[in-house]
């Protein structure tokens, strides 16, 4: 697979995996050693960047993904890229199931949690270090100081930030100059693209999470479908919704009959898009099966030219579509 570059030369491959979904949000987890062995399968494909945080787990071992991941890659170390997150908690106290996420990055307590990720991770230092989600309590510059302080120290080699805005991330690059941003986006969710002037000018990539709204953008998805509200969070996503599948009709059409131009699919069509329209954009598609880590590492190949981009731009801003997972009403492009 084609490589690209996240800003101050962080190499990694165009299409990364993200592994949340072995073991959180997308039915029950897989059995642990089939798991490790799609994610090696993985990197046999060409694959050199994964994804992963501290809180992706489940109720009987919250931080079962990390642990995961961590075993997975211990062969590849120094030809993959982990990134994993910190900046938020459970509330052990809560008692509540699932437990409850409450943002926290107050520099102890992110302290706390690189150690926690290293010795997970089985790893020496942290590839890429994503604050989670943004803390209200805590200013950027003392999140900022305090990865500079881990980078200097050698436990992290670049940070970011999930679900930054622009005023946040100037204000931490200035302290201490951030590598990626990773935020929700994909056709049904362009909220960020007004991000992208300020991610050109300061040399940050962007990392796309759920960069096929959760899967319904692959066009497999029916009337009809059955997710276990106990385990898969699809369970309660507009666009799974019956009246979605209406709603979102002409949007896969239109990714159905591009894909059958380029001798593609949907799914690679709608990564395509993203990674066509800028060099430092890299998604992060989520799956547990072998074919379709393939399908989804030949998105790569797969050229729209800028005139294309924008007609699809131009296209995704005219039709139709349901609520999205992820974005509030009103916020979808």
């Amino acid at each position: 697979m084609e490589t690209r570059t996240l800003g101050g030369g962080l190499t990694v491959s165009a299409v990364g995996l993200g592994c949340m979904g072995f073991s959180h949000a997308y039915g029950a987890p897989m059995e642990r050693g089939e798991a490790v062995h799609r994610i090696r399968e993985a990197v046999e494909m060409g694959y050199t960047f994964f994804d992963t945080a501290e809180v992706y787990g489940t109720p009987e071992d919250p931080h079962a993904n990390e642990a995961l991941v961590g075993e997975a890659l211990a062969p590849f170390r120094g030809r993959v890229v982990i990134a994993t997150k910190f900046g938020l908690r459970f509330d052990f106290a809560s008692g509540k199931v699932p437990l409850p996420l409450l943002p926290d990055s107050r520099p102890a307590s992110i302290r706390q949690a690189v150690e926690g990720s290293l010795r997970r991770l089985r790893a020496e230092r942290i590839d890429l270090y994503f604050q989670h989600r943004i803390d209200p309590a805590v200013p950027p510059e003392e999140v900022a100081g305090t990865m500079a302080d881990l980078i200097r120290e050698g436990k992290v080699a670049h940070w970011g930030i999930s679900e930054a805005d622009e005023a946040y991330l100037r204000r931490a690059h200035a302290v201490c100059p951030v590598t990626a941003v990773q935020n929700r986006y994909s056709m049904m969710a362009r909220a960020y693209e007004s991000l992208f002037p300020a991610l050109e000018e300061l040399g940050v990539g962007l990392v796309a999470f759920s960069p096929m709204a959760n899967g319904f953008l692959t066009g497999r998805y029916g009337k009809g479908e059955a997710f276990d509200p106990k385990t898969d969070y699809r369970a309660a996503m507009p666009q799974f919704a019956d009246e979605a599948v209406d709603q979102n009709r002409a949007l896969l059409d239109l990714l159905r009959r591009l894909a059958a131009e380029k001798g593609a699919t949907p799914a690679q069509i709608s990564l395509a898009w993203m990674l066509c329209k800028k060099p430092w954009i890299v998604p992060i598609p989520g799956t547990r099966r072998a074919d379709r880590m393939q399908e989804n590492a030949g998105a790569a190949g797969v050229r729209l030219s800028p005139e294309a981009v924008q007609n699809l731009d131009a296209a995704l801003g005219n039709l139709p579509m349901s609520a999205v997972f992820g974005v509030k009403s009103g916020k979808r492009s």
